[in-house]
């Protein structure tokens, strides 16, 4: 199988901006001939590059799935290659897994690549990405309360401080930092029972992987200390997360996760309803939009929890107000610290 120029000169530029150099080992984790282009392409340009490379190439299980249901689970002679590396480039989706923790703790840099072409090529990071990220990072890691408001009657408070707060700017450069390529947001998670209020998840919001779709109708969550309580409403979206989040037959699938805000300002919210490529995407577009609120429901081991339900949700909600301790962050979608902002929005 051949590579791809135009691949190998995308994903070139991502590992230039992964400081891969002459000498590093760079791992590259797939499954099946899933993402095959992807791993060929990665290992070309790491060796374009000068770096050593090795392919560790799994069966998928069935019944394997995003997260803490991966296929490497129990695959201890892949993970211990791995973890020799000086960078991983997990073309699976280890996150929220203890497959994960094990390799980065052992010092490899980690990068997950799992979007389509259309939306790698545009949302490729820059440096002046990551400042803007960085910022971010530094004023939510400080605070000890953060507050969302929106027009449609979400007021939901998270105690926060506890748990680890997570940047991401798309690529990574310093050993056992994890990154997503693509996407630009911050993210944090709230105490485990400091969580209360309500979040309306409003008509044109998103509820991602699994269900992927838009909502219709307006959905209710009341939470008490940090679990969802009540899911009133919605529509068939509503029907849809009621059932997913019960079949999973599990109370932790109820907690509230990770929230932070969107930075990239070449996300495009509606990617999912009208790209041909959409049927590819885990949905960044919605995650990293410029000023979005990103709520998550499941667990936060990720983030130093003890949550480690296998039931998670994305929920990406637009137009709303973020404040830390009581500082104005968003309103209505826009970001207002200058460090933030994007000249022109």
């Amino acid at each position: 199988m051949s590579v791809d120029k135009d691949m190998f000169d995308l994903f070139r530029k991502e590992l230039e901006l992964c400081q891969v150099k002459a000498g590093e080992r760079i791992g590259i984790l797939s499954e099946d001939c899933i993402r095959r282009d992807y791993a060929l392409a990665f290992a070309a340009a790491a060796e374009d590059l000068g770096a050593d490379t090795l392919h560790v190439n799994i069966r998928k299980r069935p019944g394997s799935f995003f997260g803490p249901g991966n296929s490497l689970r129990g695959q201890q002679a892949a993970i211990d290659a791995l973890k020799n590396m000086d960078m991983v480039i997990d073309l699976v989706g280890l996150l929220w897994s203890k497959e994960q923790d094990q390799i980065t703790e052992a010092g490899p840099r980690m990068l997950l690549v799992l979007e389509p072409m259309a939306v790698l090529s545009r949302l490729l990071a820059s440096p002046d990405l990551r400042r803007r990220v960085t910022a971010a990072h530094e004023l939510i890691s400080q605070a000890r309360e953060l507050r969302v408001t929106s027009p449609g009657g979400t007021d939901v408070t998270y105690k926060i401080g506890t748990l680890k707060t997570v940047s991401q700017y798309g690529y990574t450069d310093e050993p056992g930092r994890w990154d997503a390529w693509a996407g630009a947001f911050v993210w944090t998670g709230g105490d485990e029972d400091g969580v209360d209020g309500t979040v309306v998840i409003d008509a044109g919001d998103l509820l991602l992987d699994p269900i992927m779709r838009y909502v219709s109708e307006p959905i209710v969550l009341t939470i008490r200390k940090g679990y969802i309580t009540d899911i009133a409403g919605g529509g068939a979206e509503g029907a849809l997360m009621r059932d997913f989040m019960k079949g999973f037959n599990d109370p932790k699938a109820y907690a509230v996760s990770h929230i932070g805000w969107g930075l990239d300002a070449n996300a495009q919210w509606t990617f999912l309803a009208t790209h041909p490529a959409a049927s590819e995407s885990l949905g960044v577009d919605g995650r990293c939009f410029y000023g979005n609120v990103l709520f998550s429901t499941g667990p936060n081991t990720e983030l130093g929890g003890t949550n480690d339900t296998m039931c998670h949700l994305d929920i990406p909600l637009k137009n709303c107000s973020l404040f830390l301790d009581g500082r104005q962050i968003l309103r209505e979608g826009e970001i207002l610290p200058e460090e933030m902002r994007v000249p022109g929005r």
